[in-house]
């Protein structure tokens, strides 16, 4: 009997055991998952939760009932994995053996790595990265008089890196609807040189930001937030007053990757890229969020990662070759407000381009184009969420990215001196 275990009952470690167990003969494989938390979350919901979109009830579920029969769940936080004796070693003090190891632990928010940050949560600062958090903010918002808002990003990478930019733009049509928006000043803070990662992208959002009388302010690396004084200083010694700080704090991985050697300087798994191997042993995995992979840390990547990983897997476990290999594909619906949203979609090689998505001509979604049909397309995911992706069902769009549908820009000429913004190390 070989052991399977997988850390982390988020979307990526559920897909893979639900995907996984049909797969593997239950005489010869056990599965366990371990998870402290007895909630699923969705967490593109948090997005709507500080402006009334959804309710809690709506984000929020039972763990057990989102996982297959016949995967055993232990609900205990890990402490730390010895990768030679191949144990997980459990914060109670319990021991689980395995022969192969799947990491999906998983980013967190840590406002404590900013000085001054932590201190002012609940108060004047707030972040909606976290069911409690984005709960807190819809408290705050609902009595705001208007002042100074600034949204803020302290170091990439971050979960959902268009989140960000979705609050703001709910923001300004939030305070519009409640006839408040004149009294609101806007201030979009980012450590980028623009309003995204990419350069066709970042133009077209930093345009639609612009035109909504929202400022913004690039290559902001924070050093600190001073929170009686109410401001966001910068290590170049710029400040930015505020009011209300909505923030999205430094990303990292669970805390136990960095016990156990196994991580980054931020407590990601270093893996190759393609395959989704730990780049140092060659029984352990990692996917979603908890890895170091040049791509976005979405629920799509997620997806298609774990469409990729399966069949992987399963070769790999039987000595043969892995057929497959994950190009990075991301996809994202960015709410923009106003009953309108856009839709991008890009890979390690390709960002994000003019178009349609997923058929040529008919599409029907359009890619970096304000739509109704893309706002629809965003609150159509949640019911595929919990009833298509999270069982493992298949969803019938390809996890390697098409070019089918997409404009791609002009070729740069050779003579050609002009260059695209520079994107931060990771994310390229």
């Amino acid at each position: 009997m070989r052991n399977l275990v997988v850390l982390g009952a988020g979307t990526a470690g559920t897909m893979v055991v639900n995907k996984l167990r049909p797969r593997l003969p239950d005489d010869e494989w056990t599965i366990t998952v371990v998870e402290p938390s007895p909630t699923h979350f969705y967490q593109p919901g948090f997005l709507f939760l500080p402006f009334g979109g959804l309710r809690p009830s709506d984000v929020a579920k039972p763990l057990r009932p989102t996982l297959t029969r016949g995967v055993r769940l232990v609900p205990a936080a890990v402490d730390r994995v010895d990768p030679e004796a191949r144990l997980v070693r459990l914060e109670d003090g319990s021991e689980l053996g395995y022969d192969y190891l799947v990491i999906a632990t998983g980013t967190t928010p840590r406002p404590e790595e900013t000085p001054g940050m932590a201190e002012g949560m609940g108060d004047s600062v707030h972040e909606y990265y976290t069911y409690t958090g984005a709960n807190a903010l819809a408290a705050t918002l609902a009595t705001w008089p208007g002042g100074r808002m600034v949204v803020h990003i302290t170091e990439m990478p971050i979960k959902c890196p268009v989140a960000p930019l979705e609050f703001t733009f709910l923001a300004d049509a939030w305070f519009t609807g409640r006839g408040i928006r004149d009294e609101v000043e806007i201030t979009y803070v980012t450590p980028l040189p623009g309003a995204f990662t990419k350069p066709i992208s970042s133009q077209r959002l930093g345009d639609m930001l612009t035109r909504r009388g929202i400022a913004i302010e690039p290559d902001f690396v924070v050093e600190q937030v001073d929170t009686e004084a109410r401001t966001l200083t910068a290590y170049d010694g710029r400040e930015i007053p505020f009011d209300l700080l909505v923030t999205v704090p430094l990303n990292m991985g669970a805390d136990f990757i960095g016990r156990s050697g196994l991580g980054d300087d931020l407590n990601y798994v270093p893996v190759d890229k393609h395959t989704l191997l730990s780049t140092r042993y060659d029984t352990i995995f990692a996917i979603g969020d908890a890895t170091n992979i040049p791509a976005s840390k979405a629920g799509s990547v997620a997806h298609f990662a774990a469409d990729v990983f399966v069949p992987n897997f399963l070769a790999h476990v039987d000595g043969r070759p892995m057929p497959e290999r994950f190009d990075g594909h991301a996809n994202c619906f960015i709410e923009t407000g106003h009953g309108r949203g856009l839709l991008i979609d890009f890979n390690y090689e390709t960002e994000p381009l003019t178009g349609v998505y997923p058929l040529p001509v008919v599409g029907p979604m359009s890619l970096l184009k304000e739509t109704r049909l893309n706002h629809w397309g965003k609150v159509a995911f949640r019911w595929i969420y919990w009833h298509v992706l999270l069982p493992g069902r298949h969803l019938p769009v390809t996890a390697h990215m098409s070019m089918v549908g997409k404009k791609a820009p002009p070729a740069v000429s050779a003579t050609t001196t002009t260059t695209p913004p520079a994107v931060p190390a990771g994310l390229d």
